[in-house]
C-alpha cells in the first residue's frame, strides 16, 4: 500500500507539474487578445529548437532551478505531440526526427528513410532547392540521429560515416556540432570529407584551430565547425557554445539567404541526464538548452518574420518531481527507467503561425505545420504516415 502510495504521489505530482507548467507559460501574456493563438499568418524563417528527451519534469526542473526565469516559459502557445514511432509506442530520437523532418512515421533506428527504407524528402532539403538558408546544431556529433534526419537517408542510425557522406550530396549553408573524425578519420575507407567539404566551397574550422566564439564566418562561404572530435563535452564539463552557435547561426543564415532561412538546435544531451537518472546533469543542460532559446526568441523578437518552435522527440528517464525549490540541491527527482517513454511531449510557438501548434497532434503534423507556416505548396500524401 505504501508503495502504491508513492506512486499515486508522483503521477499527481506529474500532472500538477503539466497544468502549473501550462498556467505560467500563459501567464501574462494574454494570448487570447493578443491573437498568438489564431495567428495563421506566414512565416519566412523557422528555427526549430529540439531538446533531446525533454519532457514536462524536465523543463520543470529547469524551471525551478532557475527561479521560474526560464525562456521556454515566456513562449505563447503550448500544444503536445504524440511521439510513438511507426511500429512502437516508445520512439528512439532517428524515428522521433525523422517525423518532424519528414512527416512519416517510421521504423526506431531509421535515419530520413520511410518504414520500407525509402529515402524521403526532409524540410530542410526541400528548402535548400528553394533557395533559403539552412543549418544544423548539436551538442551531440553532427551525424548522430536527430539531426542526421534532417540531411542524411541510412536504414540505421549507427551508420555514422555513410551519414557524414550524405552531407556532401547537399549544400547545406552551415553545421556546427561534434563528429570530426566520421569526416577525416574514417575506418571505412581513406577520404577526408573535410577536405571535399572545403572543395565545396564551405569555410571549415575545428576545436583545435579557434573557439567558435572567435570566428567570424565569410558570408560568400558555406560553414561548418567541428566542436569535438567524437562528442563534445556536457556543458557541466566546459561546453558553453550552443546558445553562442545559436546566435551567430540566426546572423550568419539571416544576411547570407536575405531573410529566408530554416535551421535546427538540438540540446542533445538531455537525453543522456535521462538515461544516467542524472538530475543535475538534466538540469544543467535544460539551463544550456533554454540559453539558445533565448538567443533564438532575441533574434525573433528583432526580426518580426521568424518562427520559433521548441520541442523535444521525446521523454527521456520517465522522469518525476517529487519535491522543488529554485535551489537545485533542493530538487527531488525520481526515475521510472532509464530508457524512453511514450508521454506526450510538450510543443512551444512564438511568432508568425504560432497559433498553428495548440492542442494534441502527431509528431508528423509538426512537419506538415511548419511547411503550411511557410505557405510551401502542398506535398502528396504518403503512405507509412499513421
Amino acid at each position: 500500500m505504501q508503495e502504491q502510495n508513492k506512486k499515486l504521489i508522483a503521477i499527481n505530482s506529474k500532472l500538477g507539474l503539466l497544468f502549473t507548467l501550462l498556467l505560467l507559460t500563459n501567464c501574462g501574456t494574454n494570448k487570447s487578445s493578443s491573437g498568438y493563438e489564431t495567428d495563421f499568418t506566414k512565416a519566412n524563417n523557422i528555427i526549430l529548437l529540439i531538446g533531446d528527451g525533454m519532457g514536462i519534469a524536465q523543463i520543470s526542473s529547469g524551471f525551478y532551478a532557475k527561479d521560474g526565469k526560464m525562456a521556454i516559459t515566456s513562449m505563447p502557445v503550448v500544444g503536445f505531440h504524440k511521439p510513438n514511432s511507426y511500429d512502437d509506442l516508445i520512439t528512439d530520437s532517428a524515428a522521433g526526427a525523422t517525423a518532424f523532418a519528414c512527416g512519416v512515421k517510421t521504423y526506431n533506428g531509421a535515419i530520413g528513410v520511410t518504414s520500407d527504407t525509402t529515402p524521403c524528402y526532409s524540410i530542410l532539403e526541400e528548402l535548400e532547392q528553394l533557395n533559403y538558408g539552412t543549418g544544423l546544431i548539436a551538442t551531440s556529433t553532427i551525424v548522430h540521429a536527430t539531426p542526421a534526419s534532417f540531411i542524411a537517408h541510412q536504414p540505421m542510425r549507427i551508420m555514422y560515416e555513410q551519414i557524414a557522406e550524405d552531407f556532401l550530396q547537399t549544400d547545406i549553408d552551415l553545421f556546427i556540432g561534434g563528429g570530426k573524425r566520421y569526416f577525416d578519420r574514417r575506418e571505412s575507407d581513406e577520404k577526408n570529407l573535410i577536405d571535399k567539404l572545403k572543395n565545396k566551397d564551405y569555410y571549415v574550422s575545428d576545436y583545435l584551430e579557434a573557439e567558435l566564439e572567435l570566428i567570424a564566418p565569410p558570408l560568400q562561404q558555406k560553414f561548418a565547425y567541428f566542436a569535438a572530435d567524437k562528442h563534445p563535452l556536457t556543458h557541466s564539463a566546459g561546453r558553453y557554445y550552443l546558445p553562442q552557435a545559436t546566435a551567430l547561426a540566426t546572423d550568419f543564415l539571416n544576411k547570407r539567404s536575405l531573410g529566408r532561412f530554416f535551421l535546427v538546435v538540438e540540446g542533445s544531451q538531455i537525453d543522456w541526464g535521462g538515461h544516467a537518472n542524472d538530475k543535475e546533469l538534466i538540469i544543467d543542460e535544460v539551463i544550456d538548452f533554454d540559453n539558445a532559446v533565448r538567443e533564438a526568441i532575441r533574434f525573433a523578437k528583432r526580426d518580426g518574420n521568424t518562427l520559433v518552435i521548441v520541442t523535444a522527440d521525446h521523454e527521456c528517464g520517465g522522469m518525476s518531481l517529487m519535491t522543488a525549490s529554485k535551489d537545485e540541491e533542493d530538487i527531488d527527482a525520481a526515475f521510472t527507467t532509464n530508457g524512453h517513454t511514450a508521454t506526450l511531449v510538450p510543443v512551444f510557438a512564438y511568432g508568425p503561425s504560432a497559433g498553428r501548434f495548440t492542442g494534441i497532434y502527431k509528431n508528423t503534423d509538426i512537419y506538415d505545420k511548419m511547411r503550411a507556416a511557410l505557405q510551401l505548396d502542398p506535398v502528396p500524401a504518403v503512405s507509412s504516415r499513421k
